[in-house]
């Protein structure tokens, strides 16, 4: 049943096409021959394009959007129809409604000379973005492992994985921000930005202290500033082995489905579960192997 309901509500999502449409064409004799449609920081245009490619670029651009959203929601509910699912699908109907506000800002402002930049939604979509990583983080960490009440008990290693030299890489995700929240007049607009800004540091921060792996009696914790990622049982631990991770991989938290990365280098350990794959990453992968041995109870691997 709660498929069949997020089937039609993805569906549903294509109702942005004809809403788009329908914003030029309610007023098209009214419309300038040359539109408005790129404006900067303060709301001012500086781009304009003829009645016709105006309705043409609203609607393609949101034909786009619905082309990459539809297929991922659809996987995601031929998987399970799980909270994330749901946050991804009312993100993406979020983005959406950003879209069609921008449309409607546009006709308003070649209108009646209004600000064409939807200020509720700018605010809003950054802050949705925070939801739907901290929702899917936790609906994919597992539930916390076995304990008897004393981490100096269950501990049997403890290892760090951090990526401190991707954190200049990443740096202009707080400089650029951290300017514009300076020099944009628009409130709303700047405080996207501090939002913006945040993400960004925060992901400096967890690269520069790195994953924190915990090796417990019972499995295996990944951390990340202080926060669990995922917990790994230790009945589900089928089989592990070094290899080495390609940089078109990518870095940070990784994967799709039923994989799972955790990785700043180029050296991982990768561990077959009945669950799916997770790597994890380290400069000295026989270290994690090692630590995988107490844990599994397994002294030398065969």
């Amino acid at each position: 049943m709660h498929r069949r309901i997020f089937q039609l509500a993805t569906v549903f999502l294509w109702l942005a096409l004809p809403l788009v449409a329908l914003q030029y064409r309610q007023v098209w004799d009214q419309l300038p021959a040359h539109v408005a449609t790129h404006f900067n920081a303060a709301g001012q245009a500086n781009g304009w394009m003829s009645r016709e490619q105006a309705i043409r670029f609203g609607v393609g651009f949101m034909a786009l959007l619905l082309a990459i959203f539809t297929p991922i929601l659809f996987y995601m509910n031929r998987r399970r129809t799980d909270a994330f699912s749901w946050a991804m699908l009312i993100f993406c109907a979020l983005v959406l409604g950003f879209m069609i506000e921008v449309n409607r800002g546009i006709v308003n402002y070649n209108l009646h000379g209004t600000s064409a930049l939807p200020a509720t939604m700018l605010l809003a979509l950054p802050i949705a973005l925070l939801l739907l990583i901290a929702i899917y983080i936790a609906s994919r960490r597992e539930p916390a492992l076995p304990s008897s009440g004393s981490l100096a008990t269950d501990l049997l290693a403890e290892e760090t994985h951090s990526g401190r030299i991707f954190t200049l890489l990443i740096l202009p995700a707080i400089v650029g921000p951290a300017i514009a929240a300076a020099l944009v007049p628009v409130p709303a607009l700047r405080l996207s930005m501090v939002v913006a800004g945040l993400i960004g540091f925060a992901t400096i921060a967890a690269a520069w202290s790195g994953f924190h792996y915990r090796f417990l009696r019972h499995g295996v914790e990944i951390r990340a500033l202080g926060f669990r990622l995922r917990s790994i049982p230790r009945q589900q631990i089928q089989s592990y082995a070094p290899e080495s991770w390609s940089a078109c991989r990518g870095y940070g938290i990784r994967g799709i489905g039923k994989t799972r990365a955790y990785v700043w280098g180029n050296k991982v350990v990768h561990i077959k579960t009945s669950t799916g794959d997770v790597f994890l990453g380290h400069s000295d992968p026989e270290r994690i192997v090692r630590d995988l041995d107490m844990v599994t109870g397994i002294v030398t691997r065969g």
